[in-house]
């Protein structure tokens, strides 16, 4: 007991992996035996390394987290602008920032999850209490109290609380699909393992979190809490730090040059106002303020928050839940999704899709484990349908009979099995064949045991006594003397039925044969030797987890925007080339499994990602190194599954995506998106929605940074020329939140490009702003401020008053921002055509912008706030015709400038 118990597993696998060892060997080396530890060993233990459980980080406080949405660089600037008004005694202002802030704070407090739950929900998979013996006594004792050293005692039903080496091993058949991506139950059983195996191939442990499905076993405890492969999964999961979404990235990059832009400004500003104008201090003051309030974007945190949430509410009524907001548009960027096969692109339901008896073949269809579907004949059949044919009603009844799984609808209509998912497959095709097995009665019978691979039982109905047997073709092919007709038994012709298996996996499909014998009398005790003498092969059932045929069609639509597909699974190489060649993904003829993958150094499992769409036999680190290595390379990956098993990866993937009926608590709360529907189709729909967002927030952007820059010009030059300012700072907040409040959203509501599923996905190290943006920035900004300068000239000529000036100019400026918006519908195309009518979104904004510049010129209140004053109608026609110029002027660059921007 000198060596802690981390070091001990840490030299055991050092020598020879658990696996590899007997059980003396590893009784020996826990200091244990078969009667158990000792209560005062076990305690004395638990004391020493910790209770059974799996370490949890601290969440943050929920105010630590509100003022984290404070560190931008535009809030910066909105939050020194407020300091400086206070202390002028402008509260109206300072109000007015401050609000803008302290809005776009709550607005991203309350989109972010408020926790990371992703290790609590595996905590939550460990165990509650364990049947345990110690000192020879059996005792259930509280999960979280073993320790290494304890013998487990193991039952139907029971979920594995520790990482158990088997002892005693009697028809142990355990679900592992939540740590092994694996359909179907795993057989156990004790028998010393050589070689490396794969985490599926362990077949003498039995891993904590994973549930028995039948049999009985005991078990040594050989790892618990961290240590576990729960535990490291969990360990994993801790490790990965979240990425930064390419949106979050690029706006981060355009705050700090917009940043650095404004303080150049005001600087320079500030020093010619008072060095070459002589303007006195508190008015410069002002003035400078005026510049960062009207420069400053300061609603476009808020707006794209918005219009994400916008986006996230139109999936969700798609079916896709958005856990974490930026993953809206992270999705219109993705170049790879790896997905889980089981549950995922299949249906995590065996389906016997084939039967194969000695003079026929057959096709069957449906899916899942609906009893929907028919058994059609390929080729010659006697002109028999199933139900007539003889051999066929004798092998659907066997396939009935012999068979602990049961076939039950819930009341929702939901048909689902109990027992294992082999046996409800062929409980699923005799329902099918319609076959009625009257009141059979079992007699005898022989459990399923992975020791000899078969199910037998001995009977009578109708009159008529046999012995009816299922399990491995291998095994039946051994045992079989003969092969059943329509005309009665003949000689086994193995090797025909050798080619019939052979092809039939090359096909993805995994086959179970079926035998009998009828006998005089039904047996009260079935041995082994009952088996070895005249059994009759009546066929084989083929089945496969089969494809989502929605999965299909998602796919192709992946593939054809330019996302790579790949699967990344549990199971054998075989039936993962044979299954993504019938989803159609790229490729599928070659695949890797962890194996190879674990040869690899990082340049060659970087290569490997590229070229290789299939990965057979992996273990959650494998995909977690996947991801990373599809990361490294520059691609914007998205990982999909539902168990335990694929949450390390979903963490660590730009979108990790989770099934929201299969998946676990634990991959839920790793992902970023869950499909309530477990529908792989809606990952394309939610690809579409998220391009779709992004060219509306990249027009939203381009809309509002030339109309920002464009009042900063106007205070530029009015300093400049030593003139008036032509719109006081609270009248620039005003124009900034009315705008930012409504027309900003209008083109949130923009449908979806006709080409949006038809072009690649776009390059996320590419700035928000390009060249072109910044033309447009220019060429707008200059065009609305000597409109405006224009226009405020031809005023003044006309001996206007300062305040009707503003007022006039205030219109003229928001009617300006309105026509651009219209402008912003497209880069390439006119924009007033027949979808801007079906558009409501812009023409709901536009009607409260109407409102808001009505309450603002004409209620007494409002004109005593802002300093307004009411207009004469035929200067709203004034503004209205000077923002037509400036829309046909945008609409001719765009023209002019159209193959430039596509060179």
């Amino acid at each position: 007991m000198n060596n802690d118990r981390h070091n001990l597993h840490c030299a055991a696998l050092k020598a020879r992996p658990w696996y590899q060892q007997s059980s003396d060997e590893i009784f020996a080396e826990l200091r244990s035996s078969p009667q158990g530890l000792t209560p005062e060993e076990a305690q004395t233990r638990l004391e020493k390394h910790g209770p059974n459980t799996l370490p949890q980080k601290k969440p943050q406080p929920g105010w630590l987290r509100f003022l984290s949405h404070f560190n931008d660089m535009l809030i910066y600037i909105l939050l020194a602008a407020a300091a400086i008004t206070a202390m002028m005694g402008h509260w109206v202002d300072t109000f007015v920032v401050l609000g803008v802030a302290v809005i776009n704070a709550f607005i991203g407090f309350i989109q972010e999850s408020n926790a990371e739950r992703s290790l609590k929900g595996i905590q939550n998979m460990l165990s509650n209490e364990a049947v345990v013996i110690r000192n020879g006594e059996t005792v259930t004792v509280p999960g979280d109290a073993l320790v290494a050293g304890d013998v487990v005692m193991l039952r139907p039903g029971d979920r594995v609380p520790a990482d158990l080496r088997l002892l005693d091993v009697h028809n142990l058949r355990v679900e592992e699909a939540i740590l092994t991506g694996e359909s179907t139950v795993v057989s156990k059983n004790s028998d010393v393992l050589e070689g490396e195996k794969a985490l599926g191939d362990r077949l003498n442990l039995a891993f904590s979190g994973t549930t028995i499905s039948s049999g009985t076993a005991s078990g040594v405890v050989i790892a618990t809490g961290r240590d576990t492969e729960l535990g490291h999964i969990n360990d994993m999961m801790s490790q990965i730090e979240t990425a930064r979404t390419p949106l979050l990235v690029q706006i981060d990059k355009l705050g700090k040059a917009i940043f650095a832009l404004i303080i150049l400004m005001m600087t320079g500003l500030f020093v010619f106002g008072y060095l070459l104008r002589d303007i006195p201090l508190p008015a410069l003051a002002l003035s400078v303020i005026s510049l960062a309030v009207a420069a400053v974007p300061e609603g476009l945190p808020a707006i794209i928050s918005i219009i994400l949430s916008l986006g996230v509410q139109s999936m969700a009524r798609n079916r896709a839940i958005i856990r974490k907001l930026p993953t809206v548009e992270t999705l219109g960027a993705m170049s790879v999704i790896c997905s889980d096969k089981t549950g995922t692109l299949t249906m995590n339901e065996m389906t016997v899709k084939a039967v194969v008896l000695t003079e026929s073949q057959w096709r069957v269809t449906g899916d899942s484990y609906e009893p929907e579907g028919e058994i059609l004949a390929e080729g010659p059949c006697n002109g028999l349908s199933a139900q007539h044919d003889p051999v066929m009603t004798r092998f659907l009844s066997t396939l009935d009979i012999c068979n602990d799984s049961q076939l039950q609808q819930n009341a929702a209509g939901h048909w689902s099995i109990v027992g294992g998912p082999t046996e409800g497959a062929l409980k699923v095709l005799a329902a099918k064949g319609g076959v009625a097995t009257g009141q059979a009665t079992i007699t005898s019978k022989l459990p399923f045991d992975s020791l000899y691979k078969y199910m037998a039982v001995s009977g009578e109905s109708q009159g008529q006594a046999w012995v009816l047997m299922t399990g491995a073709p291998d095994v039946l092919l051994s045992l079989c003397t003969y092969q059943q007709t329509a005309r009665g038994s003949e000689p086994l012709n193995r090797a025909w039925w050798e080619a019939a298996i052979t092809r039939y996996a090359s096909e993805g499909l995994r086959t179970v044969a079926a035998a009998w014998k009828p006998v005089a009398q039904p047996g009260t005790s079935l041995d082994h030797d009952d088996l070895r003498q005249d059994m009759v092969l009546l066929g084989l059932a083929c089945m496969m987890d089969p494809p989502r045929p929605e999965a299909v069609a998602a796919i192709h639509d992946c593939q054809q925007a330019g996302i790579r597909v790949k699967m990344i699974t549990g199971d054998h190489p075989e039936t993962a080339m044979a299954i993504g060649t019938m989803l159609g993904i790229s490729n599928s003829g070659k695949a890797l499994t962890g194996q190879d993958l674990e040869q690899m150094n990082g340049c060659q499992l970087a290569e490997a990602a590229r070229e290789y769409d299939i990965f057979a036999r992996t273990s959650p680190e494998h995909k977690l190194r996947l991801v990373k290595a599809l990361a490294d390379r520059g691609d914007v990956v998205g990982m999909t599954g539902d168990g335990v098993n694929d949450a390390p990866a979903l963490k660590q993937a730009n979108v990790g995506i989770a099934m929201g009926i299969k998946g676990t608590e634990v991959t839920k709360e790793a992902a970023d998106m869950i499909l309530a529907d477990d529908n792989f189709a809606t990952i394309a729909a939610a690809v579409k929605e998220g391009r779709r967002v992004y060219d509306n927030l990249i027009k939203t952007i381009l809309f509002i940074m030339p109309t920002c820059f464009a009042q900063g010009l106007l205070i530029i030059i009015a300093i400049l020329m030593g003139n008036l300012l032509p719109l006081t700072p609270v009248q620039i907040l005003w124009m900034n939140m009315a705008t930012a409040a409504t027309l900003s959203f209008g083109l949130a509501f923009e449908p979806a490009e006709a080409n949006v599923m038809r072009r690649p996905p776009r390059n996320v190290g590419a700035p928000v702003m390009d060249g072109y943006a910044i033309w447009r920035v220019i060429f707008v900004g200059l065009l609305i401020s000597v409109s405006a300068f224009v226009l405020e000239a031809w005023l003044q000529t006309r001996g206007y008053a300062p305040e009707f000036i503003r007022t006039v100019l205030l219109q003229m400026l928001v009617t300006a921002q309105w026509v651009y918006m219209l402008n912003c519908r497209s880069c390439d195309h006119f924009s007033l055509d027949s979808s801007l009518l079906k558009n409501r979104g812009i023409w709901l904004v536009s009607a409260i912008l109407l409102v808001l510049q009505i309450v603002i010129i004409y209620m007494p209140l409002m004109n005593a706030l802002f300093g307004t004053q009411p207009l004469p109608f035929r200067y709203w026609l004034v503004a209205l015709m000077v923002g037509g110029v400036l829309f046909m002027i945008v609409e001719l660059e765009k023209g002019l400038t159209r193959r430039w921007r596509h060179a």
